[in-house]
């Protein structure tokens, strides 16, 4: 994997938007329009019930910032969203439903230093998919993403793959073995780690955390 190869997942993404327009089937997802919200109820669990006030977090990777229409439909109001894109045309069209959210558009892995911190980063649908890239290649390119994403979280950080306890794979998607990212996450990142595999869809969240008192 070269150093631009990521870059490929943007138009892999743009793609679905230029067909299907602003809805679920836009930002890449498939099925149906409850699997995106079960999703977005799942990625937002990472912030921990006995939290305290207002938690900032940021939406890496936002799309269409569907994730914040869930939490305005839901009232959730003790978060304080932001979000992240390297498409401007994701940017743009977040931009114009939202003015008044704080957008940044940036690569981290070309320097996160313009990057604040926030409580809490969010990477839903960031890894599901490795494209053309092989298994090895999209495993160097997670980790190499997921490390810079959690220098940035003060509390933690949730993201989403592919299952391997499925009936079949599929060669484009990102099937990630649980001891292969538990091994990962305890040498690199923090033992403090939930993987939650309980809700209906073939894949599974993981909450990573740089530590456990919430007190």
């Amino acid at each position: 994997m070269n150093d631009k190869s990521h870059l490929n997942f943007v138009s892999y993404a743009e793609s679905f938007l230029d067909k299907h327009g602003d809805n679920y089937l836009g930002v890449g997802w498939t099925k149906r329009p409850e699997d995106a919200d079960a999703r977005y109820k799942v990625m937002l669990d990472v912030v921990h019930p006995g939290t305290h006030g207002r938690v900032e977090l940021l939406d890496f990777g936002c799309g269409a910032s569907h994730l914040y229409e869930y939490m305005l439909r839901n009232g959730i109001n003790n978060i304080s969203y932001s979000g992240l894109d390297i498409s401007e045309k994701f940017l743009s069209l977040s931009k114009g439903k939202f003015p008044l959210i704080k957008y940044h558009h940036l690569d981290i892995l070309e320097g996160e230093d313009a990057l604040p911190d926030f409580d809490y980063i969010l990477m839903n649908g960031i890894f599901t998919s490795k494209c053309d890239l092989s298994f090895d290649e999209m495993l160097a390119y997670f980790q190499k993403l997921v490390l810079k994403v959690f220098n940035k979280a003060r509390i933690g950080i949730a993201f989403n793959v592919m299952s391997k306890q499925v009936d079949w794979e599929r060669d484009d998607l990102f099937h990630l073995p649980f001891d292969v990212l538990a091994s990962f996450l305890t040498q690199n990142l923090s033992r403090h780690f939930v993987i939650r595999h309980d809700y209906r869809l073939y894949e599974y969240t993981t909450y990573v955390y740089k530590q456990v008192d919430f007190q």
